[in-house]
This record gives structure tokens, C-alpha cells and sequence, in this order.
């Protein structure tokens, strides 16, 4: 593993340490690891709904009515 020394500013050390002794963390580098982790997850998430957006956009208009287009969803969630 990496070692690393950062710099926060004294409201996020204050909170960091509540965390610690809300038992939530064992350390602040669990924390600091399990906040990295969620961001790089959402930004997987931003990555790919984009994607889809984009896809979406890329095939045009539908001829279909909404309600052809929920039971197409329907089904392929079954």
C-alpha cells in the first residue's frame, strides 16, 4: 500500500475524528480509503449513465407510443 501525508483543513479533521470515535472507522485511513472508494464508484456510475445518454441520443426518435416503450421495459426486466 501506499503511504501518503496529507493536509486538511481543522473542521475536516474535527470531523474526520468524530467519525473515529462514532466507531464508525477504525482510522482515518479507513475513512479517507472507504471516501475515495464511493467517489471512484459514483464516477463509474457518472461514466456510464453518460454513455447510455449519449447512446440514447445517438439513435433517434422513436415511432413507438409510451406505452410500448414501458411494456418493452417490463419485459426485459422480468
Amino acid at each position: 500500500m501506499a503511504r501518503q501525508t496529507i493536509t486538511v483543513t481543522e473542521p475536516n479533521d474535527r470531523w474526520l475524528k468524530q467519525k473515529i470515535e462514532e466507531n464508525e472507522y477504525a482510522s482515518k485511513s479507513e475513512l479517507i480509503n472507504d471516501l475515495i472508494r464511493r467517489q471512484r464508484e459514483q464516477e463509474s456510475e457518472r461514466n456510464w449513465l453518460r454513455s447510455e445518454l449519449i447512446k440514447g441520443e445517438k439513435s433517434g426518435l422513436s415511432t413507438k407510443s409510451m406505452a410500448e416503450i414501458l411494456e418493452e421495459a417490463k419485459k426485459r426486466s422480468e
